[in-house]
């Protein structure tokens, strides 16, 4: 090898310590980065070059050390594992902080839990039963009632509110959504431009787009494929969301008409809905991943009500049609309301206030059927206002449609109940306190029929009773029947477990997620320690390539002297 040579072999020694010593210094440099991994230079002999030969062997020199490339030391398993598991930790955390919230509307309401209020109209109707025609105690018993409906309110508007108040989340995570799109198709656009030349790689940029990665596994469901390239395209739901040169941007659009619940959809696929429900998620089909999910499923896409609950209309085995309708009604349950946690508990409370009101109006008001199918109230059984009338004045009465239409024989038609028309129902929403009771307790019909002024003893009893016998069950899935206190307890307890089953799955998940993160971590991260040692070695191959290439130099100049 000629003397230039050896000196270009000391160069290359130099050039690939200096290299070295610029991805170790870059390293420390970015030790607390979030989402910085852990870069190493790769190096390679140069080469050999043959400068003669015997009959053993042939004669070698190597040509020096030359830079390969710097990479990025990271698992691209553990990343797709991190994302897949980080997603369904936020779907279930997502049910439990919204379980948690309104669980809390029913644990207290401005210091009285809504438990409370149902004894108090409990304990006023045993203190009507002993002073019936006292308007002191009438007055109590209708104060409880006023308590117990305007409390029932407060509560369902508030979980209307927050379900509602639910779309902000979506609508700005739909935007956070688009946003990293947006970021990861220019990232693209910039690694591609930058390791055209095939000379280097643009890992800082890589670090950015992998950091934007997780936070998009975190709030919906992705894969991904990166290309020779270095370009990334990224699904969203099995929808290409990023692609080379597009990003396929998502909407939010109304439920269903008449309401305000908003879901996503993709623009660019004629609006249709990102999400499918028409499976129960579960981690098996892994279909329970990400935020936006988590938010939708338990938000649900309508305000609930006792109607969204399946009852029997008779005996099973007696009708086969009914059967098969019932069993339609309880799948569709299962899956719609079943599964949302805000929709559900929407269902069940309206139940049992449902339950409560129209008990207690139907012993007041009973009525009966005529021949014709014609229900009308029942005058021979029903009691009186303490005047003796026989009005018909129901207790809980509906704010847009009164209990009976007076026909032209007098008869007091009923207006039943209508799943057509939401003002015909006894829910939440519609149901107030009798005005005509509100301003006359003795409207209040609770006398004996018979001529005298005295109370009937049956009707009480009938009050008494019918609160302690079961009316419901909680769901179409329980065979339990419960009486009225029974099933807000059971109700209570239901969505706490429901809760503690999200907690529970959040909780170890999120164990899960980071130990993931850890693992990857101990590949990626930068160790301090390691990086000063690996300084240390590149400095004294630096100082030592060096020292050769001033041999060299001396040597050079020693024999050009001396020629």
């Amino acid at each position: 090898m000629s003397s230039l040579g050896s000196i270009y072999l000391g160069v290359s020694g130099l050039n690939s310590s200096q290299n070295a010593l610029n991805t170790t210094a870059h390293n420390l440099a970015n030790v607390d980065t979030k989402g910085y991994a852990r870069q190493q230079v790769l190096l390679r002999d140069f080469g050999y070059v043959n400068w003669g030969e015997n009959h053993i062997s042939t004669f070698q020199k190597g040509l020096g050390v030359d830079f390969q490339t710097v990479r990025q030391v990271r698992d691209v398993f553990l990343d797709k594992a991190y994302r897949q598991e980080v997603g369904r930790e936020a779907f279930y955390d997502a049910g439990y902080q919204a379980i948690a919230e309104v669980e809390d509307l029913f644990g207290e309401l401005e210091g009285v839990a809504f438990q409370d209020t149902i004894h108090d109209l409990w304990r006023s109707l045993q203190t009507l039963a002993n002073e019936p025609n006292n308007i002191e105690t009438r007055a109590s018993f209708v104060q409880s009632a006023v308590t117990f409906i305007e409390r029932a309110e407060n509560i369902s508007y508030q979980i209307k509110d927050y379900q509602v108040n639910l779309n902000i989340q979506i609508k700005d995570t739909v935007n956070r959504i688009n946003s990293i799109g947006d970021e990861i198709k220019d990232l693209n656009h910039k690694i591609r431009a930058y390791e055209s030349n095939g000379v280097e790689n643009a890992n800082d940029l890589r670090d950015q787009r992998n950091v934007l990665l997780d936070e998009l596994g975190k709030l919906v469901s992705i894969t991904y494929r990166e290309d020779h390239n270095g370009v990334v395209t990224v699904n969203v739901e099995g929808v290409s969301f990023v692609s080379e040169d597009m990003v396929s941007h998502m909407d939010v659009k109304k439920a269903n008409p008449g309401t305000d619940m908003l879901v996503p959809v993709w623009p660019s696929h004629k609006n249709a809905e990102v999400f499918n429900f028409d499976r129960i998620p579960s981690s098996e089909a892994n279909t329970d991943i990400g935020s936006l999910k988590g938010l939708l499923l338990v938000r649900g896409d309508k305000a609930a009500n006792y109607l969204d609950i399946p009852v029997r209309k008779s005996p099973e085995g007696e009708d086969e049609v009914a059967d098969a309708e019932y069993e339609a009604k309880v799948k569709e349950y299962n899956l719609r309301i079943e599964s949302s946690a805000i929709m559900n508990i929407q269902a069940q409370f309206d139940q049992l206030i449902h339950g409560i009101a129209t008990t207690i109006n139907d012993i007041l008001c009973p009525n009966t059927k005529l021949a014709d199918g014609t229900v009308v109230l029942d005058k021979d059984k029903a009691p009186v206002c303490i005047d003796g009338e026989t009005r018909g004045i129901e207790l809980f009465k509906r704010k847009s449609m009164d209990r009976y239409t007076m026909s032209a024989d007098g008869s007091y038609v009923f207006n039943a109940e209508d799943e057509s028309n939401v003002h015909s129902l006894y829910t939440i929403g519609e149901i107030e306190i009798n005005p005509l009771i509100l301003q006359d307790y003795a409207n209040l019909n609770l006398s004996s029929n018979d001529g005298t002024e005295d109370y009937d003893k049956d009707v009480i009893e009938q009050l008494l009773s019918k609160w302690q016998e079961p009316f419901a069950t909680l769901s179409p899935n329980t065979l339990t029947y419960y009486n009225f206190s029974d099933y807000y307890n059971a109700f209570i307890s239901d969505i706490a477990n429901r809760g503690e089953k999200y907690y529970s799955i959040s909780t170890n998940q999120a164990t899960m997620v980071a130990n993931i993160d850890n693992k990857r971590m101990e590949i990626s991260a930068v160790s301090s320690d390691e990086e000063l040692t690996n300084l240390i070695k590149f400095q004294h191959s630096y100082n030592a390539a060096a020292r050769y290439v001033t041999v060299v130099d001396e040597m050079l100049e020693h024999i050009i002297k001396n020629l």
